[in-house]
């Protein structure tokens, strides 16, 4: 074991990977968020889908998988766990998980005492109607940017009557004042709609849509840039839906749409973001029932580490520039 000092306590990381209890990347389980500079959360909740189920898996799934996390990128060579207190804070608990308005309430809540306490939170979904829930929380105080990878927009107005389902969180957020939906980009956009509707409301409000077939013709480097310039320099959240890659890579999830990003090309934007002022991010719609294989929940644990680094180094610098 190594001498060298580390914000984090790694211990665990050293033990054989099939040993011990399960914690995201086999960090310490915490309880206070005052306790952590980056908190890993569970939202296992997926109430809000419109197809498949099973996301509600994820967050316990993904645990289980980010036992082959490491600590030291091989490309950046950034140690999160050197730069930055990270621990497991659990899931969120909910108290009446058939009533979609108490359980928002619930991971509003919880993250409004991450919040408070200067924590950055790091999730584990859950569909992706839980970011909104998460906004309510952490962008209160005023709008953030987005960096989205996704196969859908997500702005939806409703489904069957519903307006805070999976593929509504961003409609809602932008209409609530949380998102700025000049400093968001939505990458990997594609499938064909009955209606468009959300590309349509995506569009209109000022969002940048890199729709697949231009990410494609753009390549990754550029589409970093661009990601880059449309969020700028204020506060920015990171939003990963797996269904983003093609379902070759990450069959479970419950809404796959061929023709997506591959893990190479999601693992190049998410390391090209190094350097913004991240606040926080998500890996959301991982349905652990339709991959036995457990390969889209090592996807998405890897995922995490991916947002995990940069989210790391910023906040190192803001601490800095405090």
């Amino acid at each position: 074991m190594s001498d060298r000092p580390s914000a984090t306590d790694t211990t665990a990381l050293w033990a054989p990977r099939y040993m011990g209890l399960p914690s995201f990347m086999r960090t310490p389980v915490v309880s206070d968020p005052a306790d952590v500079d980056i908190a890993m959360i569970g939202v296992p909740y997926d109430g809000g889908v419109t197809n498949r189920p099973g996301a509600r898996h994820g967050p316990r799934e993904m645990r289980s998988a980010s036992t082959m996390m490491r600590t030291i990128h091989h490309v950046t060579r950034v140690n999160p766990f050197d730069l930055c207190r990270v621990g497991d804070l659990g899931d969120v608990a909910f108290t009446k998980v058939h009533d979609q308005d108490a359980t928002f309430e619930d991971i509003t809540k919880f993250y409004a005492g991450v919040h408070a306490a200067g924590a950055v939170p790091l999730t584990a979904g859950g569909d992706h109607s839980i970011t909104y829930a998460i906004f309510r929380a952490i962008a209160a105080d005023r709008p953030i940017g987005m960096v989205h990878i996704d196969a859908h927009t997500d702005t939806w107005d409703e489904f069957l009557g519903s307006k805070f389902g999976h593929g509504s969180p961003f409609r809602r957020a932008v209409e609530d004042g949380y998102l700025d939906p000049k400093r968001a980009v939505q990458i990997g956009i594609r499938g064909a709609q009955i209606a468009p509707d959300g590309w349509d409301f995506s569009l209109n409000a000022g969002m940048r849509v890199i729709f697949m077939e231009e990410f494609t013709k753009l390549g990754v480097d550029a589409v970093i840039d661009e990601a880059r310039r449309v969020v700028g320099n204020g506060p920015t959240y990171v939003s990963f839906d797996v269904d983003g890659l093609d379902p070759v890579y990450a069959p479970g999830t419950g809404t796959p749409e061929i023709g997506g990003l591959t893990t190479i090309e999601g693992q190049a934007l998410l390391r090209g973001l190094r350097g913004l002022d991240l606040i926080g991010g998500d890996v959301v719609e991982v349905a652990p029932p339709f991959d036995p294989s457990g390969n889209t929940a090592l996807v998405g644990a890897t995922m995490m580490y991916e947002i995990l680094c940069p989210l790391a180094e910023a906040f190192v610098a803001r601490k800095s520039n405090a």
